[in-house]
């Protein structure tokens, strides 16, 4: 009995490591700075999810996101902005709060995407081309998170670029890091399996004002 819960340990432990090093080995050259995102020519750029505050503002983390978003936008890395994120209760919306926040910073409402669903960061990926219809994207997040969302877009047939959000030092990154060990495996085999997104809904042309998503 022993042995086996020792086998079964080291081999957990292998598949763990093997996914996390296929995962940041196969994607790290696709993370890239502005001016390369810039000439990619991206469908969207995707904004990925974080915590709001009880007051609606993002938090420190997501703020970085959105000013990495923004910045994209404004050097032409994609007309549109897809905002993916935790809209699952009527009292929690972080897409209104990113859609909110790069709208005060002068990005016009037509060109912003409101992903409700988004409640991963595999479902962010698979609706960008399953709903949205996107086929080229640029998704901003910080680096620890970048790998992992560019192995599914790539997995699951989306050509994707990654840009950096590492604006700041965050108190509880010792805390991502970790939790992002077992998210790497458990979206390696999402992606192996192309598991289809808890919602799908219609599909969503980003040839529209993005007004219809709000």
């Amino acid at each position: 009995m022993v042995g086996f819960v020792v086998g079964f340990v080291v081999v957990a432990a292998l598949i763990v490591a093997g996914t996390n090093l296929a995962t940041v080995a196969t994607t790290k050259d696709a993370i890239v700075d502005t001016e390369t995102a810039a000439a990619f020519g991206a469908d969207a750029i995707v904004v990925l999810g974080a915590s709001v505050f009880a007051d609606g503002t993002p938090s420190g983390i997501l703020q970085d996101r959105l000013d990495d978003g923004i910045a994209l936008y404004r050097v032409g890395a994609a007309t549109k902005m897809i905002m993916s994120g935790d809209n699952s209760t009527v009292s929690y919306n972080e897409v209104k709060a990113m859609k909110d926040y790069a709208i005060a910073q002068g990005v016009p409402s037509e060109d912003i995407f409101c992903d409700h669903a988004g409640f991963s960061t595999y479902e962010s990926m698979y609706r960008a081309k399953h709903v949205f219809g996107a086929e080229r994207i640029v998704v901003a997040t910080q680096t620890y998170h970048l790998y992992r969302a560019l192995y599914s877009a790539r997995g699951l047939g989306v050509e994707a670029l990654g840009v950096p959000s590492d604006y700041h030092a965050y108190s509880k990154q010792t805390q991502y890091d970790l939790r992002e060990i077992p998210a790497r495996t458990k979206d390696f085999f999402k992606t192996l399996f192309k598991a289809p997104s808890t919602f799908v809904g219609d599909p969503i042309s980003l040839n529209q004002s993005g007004d219809v998503t709000d």
